[in-house]
């Protein structure tokens, strides 16, 4: 069971990973659909693209080492190479802290989804930085556990496309409603489904 739930997570990470990139940098590069989405005017268009074009590589990063480390035979076969992928997958969290927070201005939705987003951002940080700090104490139970509430927090993008999918484009509720609801739950549920996840131990 908690071989295939890694598997499975891995598969989900990488599909996300392939969409993610070609639609961000082959389909629409400018960015200009999700430009036009917006409720804000952009003070620095080149800025922003490079700003969120950053944050989505760093959360890229996050997503394809986030699952190597959850897979328990990899992490079982070579403890140096899951301290060194656990180490990107931190850097890659810490250093997407600044770009996620300026693109998190400009969101759209207007302030509650800025206040979402930053909220997201601090949690997502924080959760990586007590997971990291746990093992460096040698405490494995509790760094799994904050490393889980990273991860899942890492997974936030998709839950926002599943529900803006599901609330604008079904039940025909506004873009920006939509997006605002997708924001908050990005982090909430999330934050749920991993409790649910710590509790099964499926990952250790």
């Amino acid at each position: 069971m908690k071989q295939k739930a890694g598997i499975i997570i891995f598969i989900i990470s990488v599909m996300w990973v392939l969409h993610t990139f070609s639609k961000n940098f082959m389909v629409d590069p400018q960015f200009e659909k999700f430009i036009s989405r917006k409720d804000l005017t952009l003070t620095d268009h080149n800025l922003w693209i490079s700003m969120i074009r950053i944050h989505i590589l760093l959360a890229i990063i996050s997503l394809i080492t986030g699952p190597l480390g959850v897979i328990k035979a990899i992490r079982d076969k070579s403890r140096n190479f899951h301290r060194w992928n656990g180490r990107l997958y931190v850097l890659a969290i810490i250093l997407n802290f600044i770009p996620g927070v300026y693109v998190s201005f400009f969101a759209t939705g207007g302030l509650p989804s800025i206040i979402g987003f930053l909220i997201l951002n601090t949690l997502w940080l924080i959760t990586t930085i007590l997971g990291f700090l746990y093992i460096k104490r040698q405490n494995v139970m509790l760094h799994s556990q904050w490393i889980t509430r990273s991860f899942f927090l890492s997974f936030a993008n998709i839950t926002i496309y599943v529900i803006v999918a599901i609330s604008h484009n079904l039940l025909n509720f506004s873009y920006g409603n939509s997006y605002t609801i997708a924001v908050w739950l990005s982090w909430s549920f999330n934050l749920l489904v991993s409790e649910l996840i710590i509790r099964k131990k499926i990952f250790y």
